[in-house]
């Protein structure tokens, strides 16, 4: 058994693993220290002597790991006894690791991973490192970040946690929605930077995003009940869907009207669709409402089939309960589909008076494209200029360039 299967085993039951070891030893940062080792002892073992229960060989090597640490702390001399000493005080390798069990234990450890005393850029990496079970080495990769900032982020999350004090708990009942609102806004930012990179040679890091839907999908067993997991899993998918068809085979951008919709992954937005469905009865929120126009591209067989003025009132419900200025700019992109350049350059000058995305590509970018559609060529160009030189990511910055020099 090579690296390769030690990954797979570690990628799906990394977060099972860590929740475990952070109940049995009440300490998340040791909990993973412990559960990394073992996977680094694994890459060594495996390969001469593949274990029955890889699982299980993870969970016994982690929690001796975790004992021997726990006896190097003069401070813990007593949790050591209790741990090492009391069999009772640890259940059975088979009964830690169940591959058919979903249990709080794993929806405890996104809370902990997400918790409100971490910086985003904290909650983003303990997240695909200890529920993901992503190396630091893929998560810098997939941020463009040096390994070292990674791991500089998961230590001080990790320092962060126990100074808190953070309980490896489940939040009570009155204070799990309004956590589970961070929860999803990670998920959401991990996807996002994985469907459309923020720097970098590269448009899509389906990696990340399709990690982002693995977890997303986790969540949703985990909760059930709760319509705004079902409306982030249905916009992750039904965005998903799209990505064999949005980069040619060079990776170049293909615009949403050049796109062969027959690549669209139809499973994909079957999946979304039902995740959507389940989102709806108590009404869609910010998630749900986005999956809702996604969903609507999804059904059209052109753009200029699209259900445009759908779109528009969709974005203006989204503007209601989660307003934003990049919620504006796309509203403003529906509008000039659905009625022309006109009004949406109108709502974009807005914009860009009250100055409410500074140093953005976004906003040069729609009004250059706007001005070009009203004749204003000589400003459309400037504007697309603009837009690539504040551009980090060189696939979109190529495509800005390539269409302003169009208009000269």
């Amino acid at each position: 058994m090579g690296p390769a299967e030690v990954e797979a085993v570690w990628r799906i039951e990394s977060a099972r693993i860590v929740a475990a070891l952070t109940r049995f030893t009440g300490d998340f940062g040791l909990a993973e220290d412990a559960a990394q080792e073992a996977v680094a002892e694994a890459l060594v073992a495996w390969p001469r002597a593949a274990p029955a229960n890889p699982a299980g060989w993870l969970m016994a090597t982690a929690r001796r790991r975790a004992i021997d640490a726990i006896r190097r702390r003069a401070t813990l001399r007593d949790r050591y006894a209790r741990l090492a000493t009391d069999p009772a005080a640890v259940p059975a390798v088979d009964e830690q690791i169940d591959p058919d069990r979903i249990d709080d234990d794993v929806l405890a450890l996104m809370f902990i991973s997400c918790h409100p005393v971490l910086s985003r850029e904290a909650r983003v990496a303990l997240t695909l490192r200890v529920v993901g079970g992503l190396s630091s080495e893929e998560i810098a990769r997939a941020f463009l970040v040096p390994v070292p900032t990674v791991q500089a982020r998961i230590t001080r999350g990790k320092k962060t946690i126990a100074a808190a004090g953070v309980p490896f708990e489940l939040p009570p009942a009155g204070e799990r929605r309004e956590r589970l609102g961070g929860v999803l806004s990670v998920l959401y930012v991990i996807f996002t930077e994985g469907s459309t990179a923020t720097s970098g040679d590269r448009l899509l890091r389906p990696d990340l995003a399709y990690e982002a839907i693995r977890l997303a999908r986790t969540l949703a067993a985990l909760q059930p009940d709760e319509p705004e997991v079902h409306g982030l899993l249905a916009l992750c998918e039904l965005t998903a869907a799209r990505f064999p068809a949005r980069t040619g085979p060079d990776g170049s951008p293909i615009l949403l009207e050049d796109q062969d919709r027959r690549r669209w992954d139809v499973a994909a937005i079957h999946r979304g669709l039902a995740a959507l469905a389940r989102a709806s009865p108590r009404g869609l929120g910010p998630y749900g409402l986005q999956a809702a126009i996604a969903a609507t591209h999804a059904a059209a067989p052109t753009v200029g089939a699209t259900d445009w003025d759908r779109i528009v009132v969709l974005y203006e419900a989204l503007g209601r309960v989660a307003p934003s200025p990049v919620v504006t700019l796309n509203r403003a992109v529906a509008v000039a589909m659905a009625a022309g350049p006109a009004p949406a350059l109108a709502i974009v000058d807005e914009l860009v008076a009250s100055d409410r995305l500074p140093g953005s590509h976004l906003v040069p970018t729609v009004r250059g494209e706007l001005l070009a559609r009203l004749g204003r060529r000589t400003e459309a160009r400037a504007e697309l200029e603009l837009a690539a030189r504040l551009c980090a990511n060189e696939r979109e910055r190529s495509v800005l360039l390539r269409k302003a020099a169009a208009l000269s």
